[in-house]
C-alpha cells in the first residue's frame, strides 16, 4: 500500500459514499433513471460509491491543504461531495470516474489544494514589488492557456478543468503590474518554480511562496 492509501480515513470514505449515493438517488428520481440498470445492480452501485469515496480520500490525503480548511472534513464531504461529482461526471458515466476527474471535483467543493508542478491547477498569485522606483508596483504569476488552433492566451480560473481537451497545455505567465493595474507580460514559463525563480532575480526580496495553495479566491502561501 502507498502512503495515501494507508492514511485513508474510513469516516471520510463513508461520508463520500453516502453523499454520492444520496445525490445519485435524487438525480435518478428526478430523471426517472434506474440505478440498478445503470450500475448493473444495486450491489454494484454501492461498490462504486465506496470505490469513488476511497479513490477521492486517497487523492485528498496527498493534495488537499487541510491546514487551510475551516470545515470538519467528513462533514464537508457529506455536504458537498455528491453534488460536486455529478457536476463533473454525468450519472450514466459515474462508474468511469477516475483520478483525472478528482481535481475538478475538489474545486467544485471549494477545497483548498496544494499546488504540484505538472498538476495544471490554476495559479493566480500577486506580490508587492520591493524594488523602489520600478515601473511595476506588483508582480503577478498566473496560469494561462489557449484553445486549440488559437493564439490568444486566456487565464485559467479555479474550477476550470486542468485537462480540458479543447485547450493546449497551460503555461505559467509572469506579469508586471503598474500603478493603474495594467499588466505587462514578461515571460511564459513551463513551471511555477521557473517563474518564481525569474521574478526573484528581477526583484530581489519579492515574496512568492515556494509551495502555493490554490483556493477559490486565489492562491496563497502554504
Amino acid at each position: 500500500m502507498n502512503s495515501s492509501q494507508e492514511s485513508v480515513d474510513p469516516a471520510a470514505v463513508f461520508a463520500c459514499a453516502v453523499s454520492l449515493r444520496e445525490a445519485c438517488e435524487a438525480l435518478a428520481d428526478k430523471e426517472q433513471a434506474n440505478l440498478s440498470e445503470l450500475f448493473n445492480g444495486i450491489d454494484e452501485f454501492w461498490r462504486e460509491m465506496m470505490r469513488i469515496g476511497t479513490l477521492f480520500e486517497a487523492w485528498a490525503c496527498e493534495n488537499v491543504a487541510f491546514e487551510a480548511l475551516t470545515d470538519v472534513w467528513p462533514y464537508l464531504l457529506m455536504d458537498r461531495f455528491g453534488e460536486a461529482c455529478l457536476a463533473s461526471v454525468p450519472l450514466e458515466a459515474m462508474a468511469g470516474l477516475g483520478a483525472g476527474d478528482l481535481p475538478v471535483v475538489a474545486m467544485g467543493m471549494k477545497v483548498p489544494l496544494m499546488y504540484r508542478e505538472g498538476s495544471n491547477l490554476p495559479l493566480d498569485l500577486v506580490a508587492p514589488n520591493p524594488v523602489a522606483e520600478s515601473a511595476f508596483v506588483r508582480w503577478r504569476i498566473q496560469t494561462v492557456r489557449c484553445r486549440l488552433e488559437e493564439a490568444e492566451m486566456e487565464p485559467m480560473w479555479y474550477g476550470d478543468d486542468p485537462h480540458d481537451p479543447e485547450y493546449e497545455p497551460p503555461v505559467v505567465a509572469l506579469y508586471g503590474v503598474d500603478a493603474t493595474g495594467e499588466l505587462e507580460h514578461v515571460r511564459d514559463s513551463a513551471s511555477y518554480a521557473e517563474a518564481r525563480s525569474l521574478v526573484m532575480k528581477l526583484a530581489p526580496g519579492v515574496v512568492f511562496p515556494e509551495v502555493p495553495v490554490v483556493t477559490a479566491s486565489r492562491c496563497v502561501s502554504g
